[in-house]
């Protein structure tokens, strides 16, 4: 009787009650616990440049360290618009500052680019002003009247009077003080050349002066 009872209790139930279904388990809850730490999600904002960052505080740097003297650079060369040679200079540098090794590589540049801006503003007035017999008296603004005193004023049409290399050799060694070889690099030409041009404007000059006495 005892056996017919246990085989009874282990048969399987019968086909028409349904099996229990599992209950759906709840997604696991991350415990938070003391000292863990926990991850932000993503940020969306764009990231700062570092690189981007520095070239501005070096090219600003630059911008208060050599302006007046880009600017004296440009208007001893000839130009008409000075201050738009030298802010088209600085945003020429902007643009190839990564490109650039140092800072005193940069000043060479920002000086290699005044003077080129310069030779081709004086050119593009050449061809303006071919037909015209009279030379044009061009008006200085007030800021770079400011930096020419009435003593020099009669050596600055004497050395605007003279060719654009003999007159650039002679501002950058006399005036910014540069070696022949900074000249040189600067100009785009050997220093054999840099003495040549020198020595020639040098006594074009001086004999303008004289003459003038």
């Amino acid at each position: 009787m005892k056996r017919i009872r246990r085989e009874t209790s282990d048969a399987a139930p019968p086909a028409h009650v349904p099996a229990r279904e599992a209950a759906p388990s709840a997604p696991p809850v991350a415990s938070a616990q003391p000292g863990a730490s926990t991850r932000p999600a993503p940020s969306t904002q764009p990231v700062a440049d570092p690189a981007g960052s520095d070239r501005e505080v070096q090219v600003a740097r630059l911008f208060d360290l050599h302006y007046p003297s880009m600017l004296r650079l440009a208007t001893l060369l000839g130009a008409d618009d000075p201050e738009n040679i030298v802010a088209e200079a600085y945003y020429e540098i902007y643009r190839k500052y990564r490109k650039l090794r140092t800072p005193e590589a940069a000043a060479a540049y920002l000086r290699s680019v005044v003077c080129n801006l310069t030779r081709m503003r004086i050119r593009h007035l050449q061809v303006v002003r071919r037909h015209v017999e009279d030379r044009i008296d061009t008006v200085a603004s007030a800021e770079t009247s400011a930096l020419l005193r009435d003593d020099q004023r009669a050596l600055i049409r004497a050395l605007r009077a003279l060719p654009a290399r003999q007159r650039e050799a002679l501002v950058l060694r006399h005036w910014l003080c540069l070696k022949e070889k900074e000249i040189a690099a600067t100009m785009g030409i050997s220093v054999g050349s840099v003495k040549t041009h020198t020595a020639r404007g040098l006594a074009a000059l001086t004999h303008a002066m004289e003459v003038r006495r």
